[in-house]
């Protein structure tokens, strides 16, 4: 019978591959490297897959052990085989773990940052300064006609 413990390093290899990319891709994204970002996207998904079936060959070695197949039952499971090697690898894989939502966090932000300065970019290009209600640009993306309208409503 397969062990909970049995992928614990496969998963904390995998975790930390994961995390220097997400590192690159922080870097990326505070340089604008769109084409070097865009490199990187199919990695970490190859990453997330890989990691996802890990988890998942655990949390049924969980259930077959009789503990809840999540992260609770990985602690109960840790403290009932009162083994300071378990223990420890499973600690590593949470901190790893933390680690990893902490970047993904930061490169949220600087995603959303950039939304934002994008935004405010075509926004401008929308409505010159000192324009009144005429944008240069129409949602279309093209140029709309300034001046009042020539348009007569009849009835």
């Amino acid at each position: 019978m397969a062990s909970p413990l049995d992928t614990l390093h496969d998963e904390q290899q995998l975790l930390s591959s994961l995390l220097d990319l997400m590192k690159q891709e922080q870097q990326c994204l505070i340089e604008a490297d769109i084409d070097s970002l865009n490199a990187l996207t199919p990695r970490k998904a190859e990453l997330m897959n890989e990691l996802a079936v890990l988890a998942n060959q655990r949390h049924q070695a969980l259930a077959a052990a009789g503990f809840a197949a999540e992260e609770a039952g990985m602690q109960a499971w840790v403290a009932q085989a009162n083994s300071s090697s378990a223990s420890d690898a499973w600690e590593q894989l949470l901190q790893l773990t933390r680690d990893a939502k902490e970047v993904n966090r930061l490169n949220g932000m600087l995603i959303n940052k950039q939304m934002t300065h994008n935004q405010n970019l075509i926004n401008a290009m929308r409505q010159p300064a000192n324009a009144g209600d005429s944008a240069v640009y129409g949602p279309t993306g093209q140029t709309t006609p300034g001046g009042p309208s020539k348009r007569f409503v009849v009835g």
